[in-house]
Protein backbone atom coordinates (compact mmCIF):
# COMPACT_ATOMS: atom_id res chain seq x y z
CA UNK A 1 0.00 0.00 0.00
CA UNK A 2 3.03 2.82 0.66
CA UNK A 3 4.23 1.89 -2.99
CA UNK A 4 0.59 3.05 -4.07
CA UNK A 5 0.95 5.81 -1.98
CA UNK A 6 4.27 7.03 -3.34
CA UNK A 7 3.06 7.02 -6.88
CA UNK A 8 -0.09 9.47 -5.34
CA UNK A 9 2.61 11.63 -3.82
CA UNK A 10 4.45 12.19 -7.03
CA UNK A 11 2.08 13.02 -8.84
CA UNK A 12 0.85 15.34 -6.24
CA UNK A 13 3.82 16.99 -6.67
CA UNK A 14 3.38 17.44 -10.40
CA UNK A 15 -0.11 19.38 -9.23
CA UNK A 16 2.09 21.36 -6.80
CA UNK A 17 4.26 22.47 -9.43
CA UNK A 18 2.05 23.15 -11.97
CA UNK A 19 0.14 25.75 -9.23
CA UNK A 20 2.88 27.71 -8.43
CA UNK A 21 2.27 29.88 -10.77
CA UNK A 22 -1.22 30.23 -10.72
CA UNK A 23 -2.49 33.62 -8.90
CA UNK A 24 -4.59 32.99 -5.45
CA UNK A 25 -3.68 28.69 -5.21
CA UNK A 26 -1.54 29.28 -2.34
CA UNK A 27 -3.67 30.72 -0.37
CA UNK A 28 -1.86 30.14 3.53
CA UNK A 29 1.45 31.05 2.21
CA UNK A 30 3.43 32.42 -0.51
CA UNK A 31 4.41 29.54 -3.29
CA UNK A 32 7.46 27.84 -2.52
CA UNK A 33 10.21 27.38 -5.30
CA UNK A 34 10.07 24.24 -7.96
CA UNK A 35 12.99 23.42 -6.46
CA UNK A 36 11.51 23.22 -2.55
CA UNK A 37 8.20 20.88 -4.42
CA UNK A 38 10.22 18.61 -6.26
CA UNK A 39 12.85 18.19 -3.44
CA UNK A 40 10.25 17.65 -0.88
CA UNK A 41 7.99 15.33 -2.95
CA UNK A 42 10.70 12.73 -4.72
CA UNK A 43 11.82 12.63 -0.84
CA UNK A 44 8.37 11.95 0.26
CA UNK A 45 8.32 9.69 -2.53
CA UNK A 46 11.24 7.49 -2.01
CA UNK A 47 10.74 7.42 1.71
CA UNK A 48 7.37 5.77 0.40
CA UNK A 49 8.89 3.28 -1.69
CA UNK A 50 12.04 2.46 0.60
CA UNK A 51 9.50 2.16 3.66
CA UNK A 52 7.00 -0.41 1.03
CA UNK A 53 9.94 -3.00 1.04
CA UNK A 54 10.96 -2.47 4.79
CA UNK A 55 8.04 -2.86 6.36
CA UNK A 56 8.62 -6.16 7.82
CA UNK A 57 11.94 -4.74 9.53
CA UNK A 58 11.72 -3.96 13.13
CA UNK A 59 9.84 -0.52 13.30
CA UNK A 60 8.51 -0.80 9.84
CA UNK A 61 4.80 -0.67 11.19
CA UNK A 62 5.90 2.43 13.37
CA UNK A 63 7.60 4.21 10.23
CA UNK A 64 4.83 3.51 7.75
CA UNK A 65 1.92 4.69 10.90
CA UNK A 66 4.72 8.15 11.05
CA UNK A 67 5.04 8.85 7.62
CA UNK A 68 1.32 9.06 7.16
CA UNK A 69 1.89 12.58 8.76
CA UNK A 70 3.69 14.48 6.22
CA UNK A 71 1.31 12.91 3.79
CA UNK A 72 -2.18 14.50 5.26
CA UNK A 73 -0.15 17.58 5.66
CA UNK A 74 0.54 17.41 1.46
CA UNK A 75 -2.94 19.00 1.78
CA UNK A 76 -1.50 22.39 2.64
CA UNK A 77 -0.32 22.53 -0.90
CA UNK A 78 -2.79 20.50 -3.04
CA UNK A 79 -5.85 20.37 -0.61
CA UNK A 80 -7.12 17.31 -2.56
CA UNK A 81 -4.22 15.23 -0.28
CA UNK A 82 -5.79 15.82 2.76
CA UNK A 83 -8.56 13.24 0.79
CA UNK A 84 -5.93 11.12 -0.26
CA UNK A 85 -3.66 11.06 2.89
CA UNK A 86 -6.93 10.61 5.07
CA UNK A 87 -7.82 7.22 2.69
CA UNK A 88 -4.45 6.44 3.01
CA UNK A 89 -3.79 6.59 6.52
CA UNK A 90 -7.28 4.59 7.28
CA UNK A 91 -6.34 1.82 4.65
CA UNK A 92 -3.41 1.67 6.98
CA UNK A 93 -5.14 1.48 10.32
CA UNK A 94 -7.35 -1.19 8.81
CA UNK A 95 -4.40 -3.30 7.81
CA UNK A 96 -2.10 -3.15 10.47
CA UNK A 97 -6.03 -4.24 12.45
CA UNK A 98 -6.59 -7.04 10.29
CA UNK A 99 -3.27 -8.22 9.48
CA UNK A 100 -2.75 -8.99 12.83
CA UNK A 101 -5.81 -10.60 13.08
CA UNK A 102 -5.31 -12.54 10.04
CA UNK A 103 -1.73 -13.45 10.92
CA UNK A 104 -3.25 -14.80 14.49
CA UNK A 105 -5.95 -17.05 13.02
CA UNK A 106 -3.04 -18.36 10.78
CA UNK A 107 -1.31 -19.06 13.95
CA UNK A 108 -4.01 -21.06 15.28
CA UNK A 109 -5.03 -22.70 12.08
CA UNK A 110 -1.12 -24.08 12.00
CA UNK A 111 -1.20 -25.25 15.58
CA UNK A 112 -4.69 -27.30 15.03
CA UNK A 113 -3.42 -28.47 11.50
CA UNK A 114 0.27 -29.06 11.59
CA UNK A 115 -0.17 -31.44 9.09
CA UNK A 116 -1.00 -28.75 6.77
CA UNK A 117 0.85 -26.06 7.74
CA UNK A 118 3.02 -24.57 5.17
CA UNK A 119 6.35 -24.40 7.37
CA UNK A 120 6.50 -27.43 8.77
CA UNK A 121 7.77 -30.26 7.37
CA UNK A 122 5.03 -33.14 6.94
CA UNK A 123 5.84 -36.54 9.17
CA UNK A 124 5.40 -39.72 7.83
CA UNK A 125 3.41 -42.23 9.86
CA UNK A 126 4.04 -45.63 10.73
CA UNK A 127 6.32 -46.07 7.53
CA UNK A 128 9.91 -45.11 6.14
CA UNK A 129 10.06 -43.62 3.18
CA UNK A 130 11.68 -45.45 0.28
CA UNK A 131 15.78 -45.70 0.66
CA UNK A 132 16.09 -44.66 4.37
CA UNK A 133 15.57 -47.52 5.89
CA UNK A 134 18.74 -49.51 7.42
CA UNK A 135 18.56 -52.31 4.22
CA UNK A 136 18.88 -49.31 1.59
Amino acid sequence: MLLLEAFVVFFCTLVAYGLRTVPNAWPLFDPPSGAVIWTVGLVLSVVLLVLSRLVTAPGGYLAGTLVQVPVIAGGLAVPFMFVAGGIFAVLWVAALRLGGRVDAERAVYDAEHPETAPNVEPKVRGRRRAGTGPDA
